[in-house]
């Protein structure tokens, strides 16, 4: 999916920009809240907040870069609706955001996607092209490929998942109200697929906060981000096979720059180590969240992370789960 020169100039992305964001979308979002566990904090032997955007619109962190993309569209450009690729949340999200706003979204969509996430773009009036796909899953070549034939078909504004600056501003949002309201954060940790929002977060923390450390997290399945990071240049996910539906995607040539210059780490975890979050967050902090959503709980819990004695934030992406085939009561976990 291409995008304009504006929206994809990292020299766009600051702090003023994401605080202008925040500004553009609070009439349209939830400000979600931060709780605490303190059986948890026990657990783990650190403070944990959790930054609740599964509790958001649509259930996803992902409305804040939609909405801001969509309401950053002059009328003209708006005119001819957007379009987006998406496994589920972007999609619904834009979807959303579309709506709102009274313009069409045309969604490419992989036929994997969960059932509940293709009912929430359905519900919110997004309309679904299925990306044709050489495996079960589609590549990041597929999606794009089949975002940029609707594009020529219909003249849609494009809104990039993550690799966008308007996308990453307004992921970027989340935390500006996370240090808001635990300013003494320690570390932040977020989940990471293409970026966005890892990207937005971790610019947010570090311009606020510059002593504060910021983790990606991400499935051993899955494991892109940690390896180009390590490398220095975007290593492409290939064969994603991990039940973190949303951590599927590549970093993007605008992502990676940002998180390489203000991210600390990036770690891994297993598939049943995810799964045991997941489960966790239901039994303990009684909130349903995704796989992905599961993704940092889990860094914690199997020790990848050394975070005693300190202040945890943790982004809570989204709570989007098809309840008919949790992973516990299936017994499978990729």
């Amino acid at each position: 999916m291409t995008v304009n020169d504006d929206a994809t100039s990292s020299s766009a992305i600051d702090l003023p920009a994401v605080e202008h964001a925040h500004a553009r979308i609070a009439p349209f979002i939830h400000f979600t809240p931060v709780i605490a566990n303190s059986p948890l904090n026990d657990k783990v032997g650190a403070r944990l907040y959790f930054k609740c955007e599964n509790l958001q619109r649509a259930g996803v962190f992902k409305v804040r870069g939609a909405f801001n993309a969509i309401y950053s569209l002059t009328d003209a450009q708006a005119e001819r609706g957007v379009v987006t690729s998406s496994s589920g949340n972007q999609a619904a999200s834009v979807s959303l955001a579309a709506r709102t706003r009274g313009i069409p979204a045309y969604i490419a969509m992989p036929r994997v996607a969960l059932r509940s996430k293709v009912a929430a773009v359905e519900r919110f009036g997004g309309n679904i092209v299925w990306v044709d796909a050489q495996g079960a899953v589609p590549t990041s070549a597929e999606y794009e490929q089949t975002a940029a034939a609707i594009q020529a078909r219909t003249g849609a504004s494009p809104v990039h998942p993550y690799n966008d600056s308007r996308t990453i501003a307004g992921q970027g949002s989340c935390t500006l109200e996370f240090l808001g309201q635990v300013p003494d954060l320690d570390l932040v940790l977020a989940p990471v697929g293409g970026g966005g929002l890892l990207a937005g977060t971790a610019l947010t923390a570090k311009l606020l906060k510059p002593g504060i450390r910021v983790v990606g997290c991400e499935p051993e399945m899955a494991d892109d981000a940690q390896r180009s990071f390590r490398a220095g240049h975007i290593i492409p996910q290939l064969q994603p096979r991990t039940i973190a539906d949303g951590l599927r995607t590549s970093l993007g040539d605008l992502t990676f720059p940002l998180i390489r210059q203000y991210v600390d780490d990036i770690v891994t975890v297993s598939e049943d180590e995810i799964v045991t979050a997941m489960r966790l967050a239901w039994e303990v902090l009684k909130l349903v969240i995704e796989p992905s959503s599961a993704v940092p709980l889990a860094a914690l819990l199997s020790g990848k992370l050394a975070a005693r004695g300190k202040n945890v934030g943790i982004i809570l992406s989204g709570g989007n789960v098809d309840l008919g085939s949790l992973p516990w009561l299936t017994k499978t976990s990729n």
